[in-house]
């Protein structure tokens, strides 16, 4: 976290996560656009972004894209204000509240997070039921994990609040699935998105990437998962690294 604060310490890095905000997955030149700084300047920033895991990086083609993360922001907040804000989900909507009109087909969110555990763990915290109740808005989540089987994950009193397909699984390593939010009227009338969770050792620790692509453009999904993975994720890591659930709030 001293990292998140000392990048955010900065007004023009808190520009270019603005810029991000607005706009996801922008390159290196469209972030220069209008920025009283040179090209250098901005990379340097972005740099540092980075190494506050505050941005990512993704390669498509010859483009470097760069993704706001904000899971930082969430475990900044989950420690400090979450206590005094209820529902505390909802101090995070603004992180997406203004997208562009016309908007890249290629849209995705793509979020970071280093969780002191073992990839055995993390992959059990994944895909064992009693522990997605704990973290993931109280569902839990019913699969059988073979490339084509369905799975959904159900609310307490049995409805269900997301659904899809398995299309990958390596043990340990990652789990690629369609995504549709069956308990939203508006997302559940989108075509199924896909969800990518990948898991790599990171010096006695575990880097978990989450990828959340393959939208129709400015869907009714694409704009209500950022803020909903926030604490999904930060729920995760909480519950991993001290063995006690966040409180997430209202079920999805």
């Amino acid at each position: 976290m001293e990292e998140a604060f000392r990048a955010l310490a900065d007004p023009s890095r808190r520009k270019l996560l603005d810029r991000l905000r607005e706009k996801d997955g922008q390159t290196l030149a469209e972030l220069c656009e209008g920025l009283p700084m040179t090209r250098y300047g901005v990379m340097k920033h972005l740099r540092l972004l980075e190494e506050a895991h505050l941005v990512v990086t993704r390669r498509e083609g010859r483009e470097k894209l760069h993704f706001l993360n904000s899971v930082p922001i969430q475990l900044i907040h989950d420690r400090w204000i979450s206590k005094f804000a209820k529902p505390w989900v909802s101090a995070m909507g603004a992180l997406k509240s203004a997208l562009e009109e016309s908007m890249p087909s290629n849209l995705k969110h793509v979020y970071e997070v280093y969780i002191k555990s073992t990839p055995e763990n993390v992959w059990q915290a994944i895909t064992n039921p009693e522990f997605t109740r704990q973290y993931f808005y109280g569902t839990t989540l019913q699969a059988e994990l073979k490339p084509g089987s369905r799975y959904t994950y159900n609310n307490a009193d049995g409805g269900v609040a997301l659904s899809g397909e398995i299309l990958e699984v390596q043990p340990n390593r990652k789990l690629v699935m369609t995504f549709n939010a069956t308990h939203n009227p508006e997302s559940k009338a989108d075509r199924a998105s896909r969800v990518t969770w990948e898991i790599r050792p990171y010096s006695g620790s575990v880097l978990v990437i989450l990828t959340h692509d393959d939208f129709d453009g400015e869907t009714a999904t694409y704009k209500s998962v950022q803020p909903g993975w926030n604490p999904v994720l930060s729920g995760l890591k909480t519950l991993l690294e001290t063995g006690a659930p966040l409180e997430i709030g209202t079920k999805v």
